[in-house]
């Protein structure tokens, strides 16, 4: 009976209070974060710079994980952590819409990147199976090294290989480790890995930008975020341009890349490879069966979510506006009743286009809605884009990262059984193609600075 109530707690939707104590659980955390501040070390010839997001991220992530022993006036238990992923996604859309403004307000620095844009495209698709698949051959994985690698596994490809080789399928497995990978560790990894190589300084800045536009928010956060601290200043609206544009590029363009490009190349290079590089490991077998093991459940976990309420949106954007005040007030100095403005600006062109996205379901949220705000924050093209520009410019891009990085940390805290079902393997060879893609696009865009 006790088993069967934990397991009914565990699932159960949660409640107002239980929303309430994660609001202000996740704010503490970001001021938290925010009065740390950026930390960096050297490692060898470069530096790490680990950032408040990050700090938000792991402390999230330690909170969610121990929450059996956490005090249950701020205990974040399963419930609320299943919420925090839902709340990501809608708390995403004011990343998403900062980052338009800041595309239109910068668009002559967007238009001078030029065919970089296009061309680094080709990094993203291709740097993944590039770098990850010869070595999961090596490492003794099968048809799973085809899913992982074939593209960094967000929602769009988890559809791709769902529709093509189907969820219980070795591919469906390999882009179900990739996709959890990216979802527990990527953020972290991705902006070590970006902050470490920005501070070798051979690459420049703006091709680190566009290497930061992998397709997805939360890891173009947190690589930007690195790149940024080892810039000028001045570069940061720029670079914030440029990557945002690259994001976008890469979410929509990206999508016909991976599935007419990346995947039938990735399947032909596994027919050709892994007679010659399997042979080299020993570990095939056991692999694919600790795979096996855990795959329904990793099915299970990561199926598609209903659509966030109105309620739960209004409670996301509640959480990253409220973690954008702590942020800017605490680590820029900008007053809070200056920042409320541009955050209730924010919030007012995010819930213009949900609202409309509610009478049109299958209208494309996040692609109309970096449309929308690219658009109104062209200087003088509308009446109110000018002032609109001033007030919104005054929220610094890095204080969106940290409440958002925090929510994913809470998010991520549910997944760790199944993350460790996947064994090491998959998880080593899932983050070396997302350093694939961020290198590969880092790379091509190079030859055009």
């Amino acid at each position: 009976m006790t088993s069967a109530a934990s397991t009914i707690a565990a699932v159960a939707p949660s409640t107002a209070a239980g929303k309430f104590k994660l609001l202000v659980v996740t704010l503490v955390l970001v001021a938290v974060a925010e009065l740390i501040g950026p930390t960096q070390f050297s490692v060898g010839p470069g530096k790490v710079v680990l950032l408040p997001m990050l700090w938000a991220l792991l402390m999230a992530a330690a909170w969610g994980i121990a929450h059996q022993r956490v005090p249950g006036v701020v205990r974040v238990a399963t419930a609320q952590q299943s919420l925090a992923g839902g709340l990501l996604n809608a708390g995403l859309l004011l990343f998403v819409v900062k980052l338009g403004l800041t595309v239109g307000a910068a668009l002559p620095q967007v238009k001078q990147a030029g065919w970089a844009l296009l061309f680094q495209e080709f990094g993203h698709a291709l740097g993944t199976l590039a770098l990850g698949l010869p070595l999961a051959l090596l490492l003794g994985i099968k048809r799973e090294a085809v899913g992982a690698t074939f593209s960094v596994g967000r929602e769009g490809n988890l559809v791709i290989i769902g529709e093509k080789y189907g969820m219980a399928s070795p591919e469906g497995r390999g882009v179900l480790a990739e996709y959890i990978t990216g979802t527990v560790l990527g953020a972290l990894f991705i902006a070590v890995l970006a902050g470490f190589i920005a501070s070798l300084h051979i690459f420049d800045p703006r091709s680190l930008a566009m290497g930061a536009g992998v397709g997805s928010g939360s890891l173009m956060a947190a690589a930007l975020g690195a790149i940024a601290a080892q810039s000028p200043p001045e570069m940061l609206p720029q670079l914030t341009a440029i990557a945002a544009a690259s994001n976008l590029l890469t979410t929509v363009a990206g999508f016909y890349f991976t599935l007419f490009l990346s995947l039938p190349l990735c399947s032909w290079l596994y027919g050709k490879l892994e007679p010659v590089l399997g042979r080299f490991s020993k570990h095939g077998a056991q692999q694919g069966a600790a795979v096996d093991a855990g795959a329904n459940v990793s099915s299970a976990d990561v199926a598609h979510a209903a659509p966030t309420s109105l309620r739960d949106t209004l409670l996301a954007w509640l959480v990253v506006g409220g973690g954008v005040l702590i942020g800017n007030a605490v680590t820029y100095k900008v007053p809070v009743l200056v920042s409320l403005e541009g955050v209730l600006a924010v919030v007012a062109i995010a819930g213009a286009v949900e609202a409309i996205k509610r009478f049109v379901p299958r209208l494309p949220m996040v692609l109309v809605l970096s449309v929308v705000a690219t658009v109104v924050g062209i200087p003088g093209l509308f009446p109110f884009s000018d002032a609109l520009i001033a007030i919104t410019a005054k929220l610094n891009f890095l204080a969106f990262t940290t409440p958002v990085l925090a929510l994913a940390g809470f998010s991520v805290a549910k997944d760790l059984p199944v993350f460790r079902r996947l064994g090491w393997r998959i998880v080593v060879v899932s983050l070396t193609a997302t350093a694939g893609t961020f290198l590969g696009a880092t790379f091509i865009a190079e030859f055009f600075h």
